[in-house]
């Protein structure tokens, strides 16, 4: 029996080797493929793709995103990723093992712009769209048929070649019937990949990843399940729901359901990110107040380009520090009112930090985030008593629309100048 397919390039469903209307010859095969609607949309190496989209000449070159030698990587393009650089990796081992890659300090803010651009593509598709960060979502498309004239399947091929026309980036997507299998799908055919896992054949293809493939196993879980000789997915199904129990608890129960594919979690657009963040590591540890006070400004900026392209606000600044010898500080303050404007984040970053340097402590890494994030529309009002505050939201809003349409040097403030020179 001939298996009919969806053409990756068109969409056209068929069953000819090569596609009636486009000629390619590259399909998504698979007996359930038109039953499944539950897709997680990952793009591929994503601050890196924008680089090498923004600059051709990185094209065919290893490249990092990162920066600093004590700091980590932030990304790396598929180029470096074959020399084994990763994710999460210091940056001195990632130059070691690739000495010739281009390291490029990251541009959040340009990121998050076009992630955001992204996932409106994705909203005009299903409302049922719920992200996890600056380049990856969840998606539900059931339903969403007649509305766009083609199964899911034909909706997602579609929006994965638009984003690739239009944006200049590719994407990888998994479609399946739950949120943890499309997660796992997306991850196994990038780049620009497209991969399915139906409810036939689905414990066949979990059973022999690693148990650390499951969400929210980390390293000491992980560690936990090898000493127990749980080190396969199939081998936390054979254990026994009671097993894992009691060995875990109520989170054991839950990597037991997971190992039978099982995960009744629905794609929640309320489940967006709940923080907004950026932090920095120093080449050498720093215990200058007016240093730190400079950086401290960098990340403000940063977070706030990030908050006003993503059209949110948060009402809970949170400062982190992590001392010379790896002691990590947070300090918060809830705000009045929700906020997105730099000068306010470092307003109360400031006030928050001259607590923790009056005895000349040296930190090596300092960092802001936004929390309790809510619709940007709800920020920085201001009241009878505060007329400043509206008067900051508008001049920074007129600094933002400068420097989208003639580029981040634009405007430069006399405190980011000032970080920059020394």
């Amino acid at each position: 029996m001939t298996l009919t397919g969806f053409c990756r390039a068109c969409a056209l469903a068929h069953d000819h080797p090569h596609c009636p209307a486009c000629g390619s010859s590259v399909r998504v095969l698979h007996p359930e493929v038109g039953q499944l609607a539950i897709a997680h949309l990952d793009c591929d190496a994503f601050y890196a793709a924008v680089e090498k989209r923004d600059d051709p000449r990185l094209a065919p070159l290893p490249v990092i995103i990162g920066g600093g030698r004590r700091g980590v990587v932030a990304t790396a393009c598929y180029v470096a990723r074959a020399y084994g650089v990763r994710s999460a990796m210091p940056m001195f081992k990632a130059l070691k093992l690739c000495p010739e890659a281009v390291v490029v300090k990251p541009n959040i803010a340009k990121y998050a712009a076009l992630g955001a651009e992204i996932r409106a593509r994705m909203q005009t598709l299903t409302p049922l769209v719920e992200p996890l960060s600056i380049d990856e979502a969840f998606m539900d498309l059931s339903g969403c048929e007649a509305l766009h004239r083609g199964a899911p399947v034909q909706i997602l091929i579609r929006l994965q070649t638009g984003i690739a026309r239009d944006f200049g980036v590719t994407v990888s997507i998994g479609l399946s019937f739950n949120k943890f299998l499309a997660k796992l799908a997306s991850d196994l055919d990038k780049p620009n990949g497209f991969a399915v896992i139906g409810r036939a054949d689905a414990l066949d293809v979990i059973g022999p990843r690693p148990a650390s493939a499951l969400p929210g196993v980390g390293a000491a879980g992980a560690k936990a399940m090898d000493a127990a000789g749980w080190r396969t997915i199939a081998d936390l199904r054979a254990a026994g729901e009671a097993a894992l129990a009691h060995r875990f608890g109520d989170w054991g129960r839950r990597l037991h359901a997971l190992s039978c594919a099982r995960d009744d979690r629905v794609v929640d657009p309320e489940g967006a990110r709940k923080t907004l963040s950026a932090e920095t590591t120093f080449n050498d540890d720093l215990a200058d107040p007016e240093a730190l006070t400079d950086q401290l400004w960098a990340l403000c900026e940063n977070v706030s380009g990030r908050a006003r392209a993503a059209g949110l606000a948060g009402r809970t600044v949170t400062l982190k520090l992590k001392t010379a010898q790896f002691k990590s500080l947070t300090r918060r303050r809830a705000l009045p009112e929700p906020t997105l404007l730099a000068s306010r984040l470092f307003e109360v970053g400031r006030a928050l930090l001259a607590a923790e340097t009056a005895d000349a402590t040296a930190y090596r890494l300092i960092g802001i985030g936004l929390s309790d994030l809510c619709d940007a529309d709800r920020a920085d009002h201001g009241d009878l008593l505060d007329a400043r505050t509206p008067k900051r939201a508008a001049a920074e809003a007129a600094i933002a629309k400068a420097r989208e349409r003639f580029g981040k040097g634009a405007v430069i403030t006399g405190r980011t100048l000032k970080s920059k020179e020394d």
